[in-house]
Order: structure tokens, then sequence, then C-alpha cells
């Protein structure tokens, strides 16, 4: 399939179509056509569809933000069982790429022959095989497939994934399912985490917004600060805030426990502040908080869980 393009246009291989079920066609319906075409009349519904089955999309021209969006995943939204999908397409752009590229990412790969602008999504470069383009993949997918070839200066340490690109990414290691473990030498966007079941993720940075959103087991640990909604519906796993953790921390969270400064942390009912179990105080030692720092810190959960 190819798409020529005299615009750059938002949400193209948005398998979520920018958050369908928030607007509800408010803000994209999936059968509108695509604007800024030139010589075709696809819809957004007609491209995911394609991508879905396995067909590469070619585009001609720039693109805007959010390319690729939750790309690879069977999304229960839809029907689906919110895995990723083995047999995804790629997505090949001779032209530039906005912010939020392959943002949840689970399958598939962009090719980017131009700019890329950040932040970006759950992507990490690898040794590309198509000449004159740069190529990603989903983190998640190397995560659970870490035969891909990766480019300097990220790299595998042992069993441990490190990032060091200092390239700022958001929805990291989104719907993670592997025992793996990932550290950032940096910081990271929002919605660190988000969905994942399994794995540990180590940000010696800051991080952004909704860190360990819908969190369903693994641990997610922020060594700098986090911004607001920590732990938004999480669901089970451990966050842990070393630095600053900001306003809203823990809204609709219906389990799972939280980690952080009790002096700078403002949880959302029905969460509520306890003691540190006696696992909270060892993995606080693992990152180096012991001793007296470890009275600055408390355990964040709800007191009863909500089905």
């Amino acid at each position: 399939m190819e798409l020529k393009l005299n615009n750059a246009v938002d949400c193209i291989g948005d398998f979520t179509y920018n958050f369908l079920w928030h607007h509800k066609g408010t803000k994209l319906n999936p059968t509108d056509r695509i604007p800024s075409q030139v010589g075709t009349s696809y819809t957004y519904e007609e491209i995911v569809e394609a991508l879905r089955s396995g067909e590469d999309l070619y585009i001609k021209g720039n693109v805007g933000n959010r390319l690729g969006s939750s790309l690879g995943v069977d999304l229960c939204y839809f029907g689906g069982n919110g895995k990723e999908i083995a047999e995804t397409g790629s997505i090949i752009v001779d032209g530039d790429v906005g912010s939020y590229m392959g943002m949840s990412m689970v399958s598939g790969a962009i090719y980017v022959r131009g700019e890329i602008k950040e932040p970006l999504g759950n992507v990490v470069e690898v040794k590309s095989d198509l000449e004159g383009y740069k190529k990603f993949i989903s983190l998640t997918w190397l995560l659970h497939h870490p035969e891909a070839s990766l480019l300097e200066p990220n790299e595998y340490r042992g069993d441990e994934l490190v990032l060091k690109d200092g390239l700022v990414r958001s929805t990291l290691a989104a719907r993670c399912r592997a025992p793996v473990r990932i550290r950032v030498q940096g910081d990271t966007g929002i919605s660190t985490g988000i969905l994942m079941r399994s794995g540990t993720i180590v940000v010696e940075g800051n991080a952004g917004m909704n860190t360990g959103a819908l969190l369903n087991g693994g641990s997610v640990v922020i060594l700098g600060d986090a911004a607001e909604f920590t732990g938004v519906e999480m669901r089970s796993g451990v966050v842990l805030v070393a630095g600053k953790c900001k306003g809203y921390v823990g809204a609709k969270m219906t389990g799972g426990h939280i980690i952080c400064r009790m002096t700078m942390t403002r949880p959302v009912p029905p969460v509520k502040e306890r003691a540190l179990t006696g696992e909270d105080i060892a993995l606080l030692s693992d990152f180096g908080i012991s001793g007296v720092l470890v009275m600055n810190y408390r355990r964040y959960e709800i007191t009863k869980r909500i089905l």
C-alpha cells in the first residue's frame, strides 16, 4: 500500500485511532478519509487493517505525530486479546516524522529516511535492512525476541538492556510480558511501563506523567522525580520513586503498591499511607537508600481491593 502526502498528517497507522474509546469519534473517526492524500482516498481504518494483515505501508512525504501508535497490538477494545500481532506489516516513510512515533508499539517495524522529532514512543533503532533508512522496532518486541542487532551506544549488559542514547521515550516497555530488566541512563516521557505484566524498569533520571499506568505486574523504579498521576489505574506490581513524586498518586489504582517519599506525596483516596515492609526496605537498599534515609519513605496502597 502506498500513501503520498502533501502535508504532514497525525495518527497514521494509529491502531487506537487517537484513543477512540475516550473521544468516541469526536477527534478522529476510523472511517474518515486521511487528509492531504495525493491520488488515493484511504481511510485511517483501511491503513490499520492493511498493517494488521501484514501488508507494508509506504509513505511518500512527511507525517505528523503518533505514527504507528500501538502498532501490532490486538487491542481488547476492538475485540482482541491485548497481545502482539506477530505478522504486523512495516511502515516505510520517505520523509520526516513527528513526535511520539511508535507509542505503545509492540510489533512491526518503522523505517524513516528523514528526521524524527522527540520524544519517541516505545521504539529503539536497530541495524537496518533497507538502505538509506533508519529502522526502528518495538522495545517490547526486542525484550520478547532479543535477536535483533542493537545499534550503539545501546547494549545488552549481561541480562540487562541498557539504553544509553539519551533519547526520551514514552510508553517504555508497554505491555511487556517477559521477566527482563531495562535500565535507562537518562529520562523517560509519559506512561513508563504502561500495561507491563513482568520485568523491571530502572530509570536513572526523571519520568513524565502516568508512570506505571495500568501496571499489571513487574516493577518500575524511578531514581529521579516523577510527574503527576504515578500509578494511575495500577492493578499489581511495584512503583518506586526515589525523588519527588507529584500529585494524584495512585489515582484509580486497584492493586499493587507505590513506594515514595511521604512528605512529597498526595495520594488519591482510597489509597492510604502504610509503613514499609521488609521487602520494601530491601528494595530501597538495592538502589542506595538505606539507614535513616528509609524513614522518609512510605508504602501507598488501597486498603480494600476494588473489583
